[in-house]
């Protein structure tokens, strides 16, 4: 009898596009779900009967609640080697399987910057307003160069951003909890204070993983720091900002203007009120969103299941 496998969160409808999965149709019957679930317990109802689950990254979180309802569930799939929202003791207790997958590239940290020249140059509000025949050019841009641009987290993306920003001609600084000066210069940016480093910057970008050290790390003080015609930019996690204070802050508009990719809340509310205010950029977390990615993701998934039914299964978690 074939096991059950369930792809979630596929709202593009590409899962079964963008990897061959007949190398294990054999063996496994695939469902594919296109739409969030509406809370943990509608999740549970639906993937009762499923060995086997593909999530992307933390759209359908996995506490130990959700893996403890989940009786038949043996192999718990993510896009990425990294997933805060899988309580991996829990599955390791229940003899549940984790596995990753590899990415591509550094998709985030061009979203990032396409965010900071939206929020400057208002590319697609001015195109939105020719595409509805309204009158001519009525924004006046901000040139980059020359710009203080505040990385917080200097991993491998904000490097990325980092580098991609100084070809622009901008001026770049950087913090984050373990920074050294060492790794700055390696990457040849200037280290900043925390303090400094809000208080000075033209656009402040987050890069940096979700953790429990690192929820709320940007403070309401930290926001209050920013000069008024400062950005802040967030491709990384929602947590990692005091979103009331954000938006407090963006309502007085103490600051210019912040673009968002990712929210306390995924999907955000219809009704939420960063919805509502014209200095905000929002995007639906498409940091990771290419089709290079996906094709990755989704054809990495197909040998983890493969491997797993082989009692041989890679790219192992928990």
């Amino acid at each position: 009898m074939a096991l059950r496998c369930a792809i979630l969160d596929d709202y593009q409808s590409v899962a079964l596009k963008l990897a061959d999965w007949t190398p294990i149709r054999d063996r496994v019957d695939v469902t594919v779900f296109d739409k969030p679930f509406a809370n943990a317990s509608e999740a549970v109802c639906a993937l009762q009967d499923f060995e086997i689950v593909c999530a992307m990254r933390e759209r359908t979180p996995f506490p130990g609640d959700v893996l403890s309802a989940l009786p038949k569930l043996k192999l718990l799939l993510t896009s990425g080697m990294r997933n805060a929202s899988f309580d991996l003791a829990t599955a390791k207790a229940r003899d549940v399987t984790v596995c990753g997958t590899g990415t591509v590239g550094n998709p985030t940290a061009g979203l990032a910057i396409g965010l900071m020249l939206e929020l400057t140059r208002r590319i697609g509000f001015e195109n939105a307003r020719m595409k509805a025949g309204e009158s001519w050019q009525v924004t006046v841009g901000q040139d980059v160069e020359g710009k203080r641009l505040g990385i917080i987290g200097l991993g491998k993306l904000g490097t990325r951003v980092a580098t991609i920003a100084k070809a622009l001609g901008m001026q770049v600084q950087a913090w984050s909890t373990n920074l050294t000066q060492a790794t700055c210069d390696a990457a040849g940016v200037a280290y900043a204070t925390k303090e400094e480093l809000f208080a000075t910057s033209d656009i402040i970008t987050l890069h940096t993983v979700l953790s429990e050290r690192s929820r709320g790390l940007v403070s309401r003080d930290d926001l209050a720091r920013m000069k008024p015609t400062s950005y802040l930019i967030n491709t990384s996690r929602g947590p990692l900002v005091d979103e009331a204070a954000l938006l407090a802050l963006l309502q007085q508009r103490g600051i210019a203007g912040a673009a968002l990719d990712t929210f306390a809340q995924e999907p955000l509310p219809v009704d939420h009120p960063l919805r509502k205010l014209d200095n905000v950029l929002l995007t639906p977390h498409l940091g990771y969103v290419t089709e290079e990615n996906y094709s990755r993701y989704y054809q990495d998934m197909v040998e983890n299941i493969a491997a797993w039914l082989k009692g041989a299964p890679v790219r192992v978690m928990s």
